[in-house]
């Protein structure tokens, strides 16, 4: 009995795997929404490309922090003195799925390629990301691979569904 006091009075704390998945899923879809809102107007210059990775990372890092403190204010127990930083730090996997993402719209930014349907790539990448992500974390938690390839597949219907819609709205 003492036992599960003592762990009901402790604030949860999600491990490696349960962050990845969680902050790599919602950043990949993130970055497809996001991308699909930027270019929704048609700005193709290195310009807007670069203008679009700046929010692009400005996006990833309101959304860590409102996810953060939402964990923070939710664990309506004690906290130590450092425990609101943890609990930001712990979203990490969340800015670390928009940054390839990032990379390819500055990389279109700074002429590595044209600017002109970068969009395109950058929702292949997601949702390749989106399939990695649900393949490895199901295999992590020894799921079979046919298990694992069908929960891989489900993940990146989340970011097809970003780009048909993307789609539907032009």
């Amino acid at each position: 009995m003492a036992d599960t006091e003592a762990a009901a009075s402790r604030p949860h704390r999600h491990d490696t795997r349960e962050a990845v998945l969680f902050g790599g899923v919602y950043g990949s879809v993130l970055a497809c929404s996001m991308v699909a809102a930027l270019t929704q107007y048609g700005h193709t210059s290195r310009d807007s490309r670069r203008y679009d990775a700046a929010w692009l990372l400005v996006t990833a890092l309101a959304s860590a922090l409102a996810h953060g403190y939402a964990h923070y204010i939710a664990e309506r127990a004690p906290h130590r003195r450092w425990d609101a930083l943890r609990t930001l730090a712990d979203e990490w996997p969340l800015v670390a799925a928009v940054l390839p993402t990032g990379v390819v719209l500055i990389g279109a930014g700074w002429g590595w390629w044209p600017a002109k349907g970068v969009e395109y790539p950058a929702f292949a990448l997601n949702i390749t990301l989106l399939f990695t992500l649900g393949l490895v974390t199901a295999r992590w938690s020894h799921r079979s691979w046919a298990a694992a390839i069908g929960i891989g597949a489900g993940d990146a219907m989340l970011g097809v569904v970003v780009v048909v819609a993307n789609a539907v709205i032009k």
